[in-house]
């Protein structure tokens, strides 16, 4: 009597689900899932990927003073992992000394030769000085012994005077002329003294300014922070092994994570729509569960190359509205910028939408026990949903998959009125 019993139900749940089976789908493919038609506000939107990074930022620089030295790429050749947490003054990279060690060799060796330069100058210019100092007294014991002369040939025959006197005036012009050249000679030594020395003290700043160079290849952070290697012109991030410069001097970040914004690209068909205080709500690649919330901040008046595609695109900032300790830089962005509303109206998954051969928009309808492939007039989208503007009614039930033989069905078309 149990089994019986048992049979009997079993029998009635089985008629009962298949008869509701039949009710909903009809004669289609049981796999069809039907969503119903909803009416009310829509927002269109434009959908971008992007990346988190820091709205402030501290850059972490190596040596600036390197184009003077003559020194135009530095390799970087040890530094710290992506996202260490530093301190102010900790180690954060290290360059490649080879060209600057070899320029500071260079140096020391051409200091001690002008140095020896200096040294020898100075002796010579001494040594001439004392020399002419020298002549010009024995030239003043010359005069001292002519006058002398012609001072005892006062009683001796004119001629004998007349030459003593020629001597002492040749003796005097020879010491006035040697006067004039001591001065001259003076200043001559002074300008080479002048000249070694200019040399000598250029050579010693530029030892001195390597020496301080070759402390700025430690790199170290300018305050506390957390690390973020700095990206390059190609949108590569610097690392081992890549190159810094005078003109471009950062070898990585510290960002201010308490306000970030999400850098995205917008292509130019939708840019138009795009407008700077529009909402955005934004999802990370890396907690799918977070919603977040963001506004546009700026938005390019000129557009760039997509390097993935020939299409143009616009960079566009979104400024994260949440302060959340997770966010960090790099982190993939969706932003979901809401470009527009429109209240009171139909619409329906994205997915629910098919076209033919000819550009005919249409939907799989459910009509009681069967399905309609009926004409669809499609308006604005948005990522998921479209608005239809006529064909679809609210509460109708819609496929949201080709049934089966659906290539057999005819298409319901809309009513047109006459002329359009």
């Amino acid at each position: 009597m149990f089994n019986k019993k048992t049979l009997i139900s079993v029998l009635v749940i089985s008629i009962t689900l298949v008869v509701l089976n039949f009710l909903f789908v009809g004669s289609s493919d049981n796999r069809d899932v039907f969503v119903e038609v909803e009416q009310g506000e829509f927002e269109i939107n434009v959908f971008t990927t992007g990346e988190l990074e820091a709205k402030n930022s501290v850059d972490i620089q190596g040596p600036t003073s390197t184009r003077q030295l003559g020194i135009w790429q530095i390799k970087i050749s040890d530094l710290v992992p992506e996202g260490t947490t530093v301190k102010q003054g900790d180690y954060v990279a290290a360059l490649d000394k080879a060209e600057i060690s070899t320029k500071l060799r260079d140096a020391a060796s051409e200091l001690d030769k002008i140095q020896s330069q200096y040294t020898q100058t100075k002796l010579d210019t001494t040594l001439q000085m004392r020399q002419s100092r020298d002549d010009m007294i024995n030239m003043q014991f010359d005069m001292q012994q002519k006058e002398i002369i012609l001072e005892q040939s006062a009683y001796e025959p004119p001629a004998t005077i007349r030459q003593a006197q020629l001597d002492l005036e040749k003796s005097k012009r020879t010491y006035e002329q040697a006067k004039k050249n001591y001065f001259v000679k003076e200043k001559q030594l002074a300008a080479k003294m002048q000249e070694v020395s200019a040399s000598l003290s250029q050579t010693s700043n530029k030892l001195e300014m390597l020496n301080n160079a070759l402390n700025e290849f430690t790199v170290v952070a300018p305050k506390d922070g957390m690390v973020i290697y700095q990206r390059e012109w190609n949108g590569k991030k610097k690392g081992v092994g890549s190159s810094v410069s005078p003109w471009e001097p950062t070898v990585a970040t510290l960002p201010d994570l308490s306000t970030m914004i999400s850098k995205t690209y917008v292509n130019e068909v939708d840019i138009r729509k795009v407008k700077i205080n529009q909402k955005v709500q934004v999802t990370l690649d890396a907690y799918p569960e977070k919603k977040l919330t963001g506004i546009v901040t700026s938005v390019a008046n000129v557009g760039e190359q997509n390097p993935k595609s020939d299409a143009k695109v616009f960079e566009v900032s979104i400024q994260i509205n949440e302060k959340d300790t997770t966010l960090r830089p790099s982190m993939t962005t969706g932003n979901n910028i809401v470009v527009g509303k429109i209240k009171n109206v139909i619409y329906i998954p994205l997915e629910a939408i098919h076209n033919d051969g000819d550009s005919l928009t249409f939907a799989y309808v459910r009509d009681g026990r069967s399905i309609i492939k009926r004409e669809i007039l499609v308006g604005e989208t948005n990522e998921n949903h479209a608005v239809i503007k006529a064909g679809i009614n609210k509460g109708e039930f819609i496929a949201l998959s080709e049934p089966e033989e659906h290539n057999k069905m005819p298409i319901e078309r809309l009513k047109r009125k006459k002329g359009s």
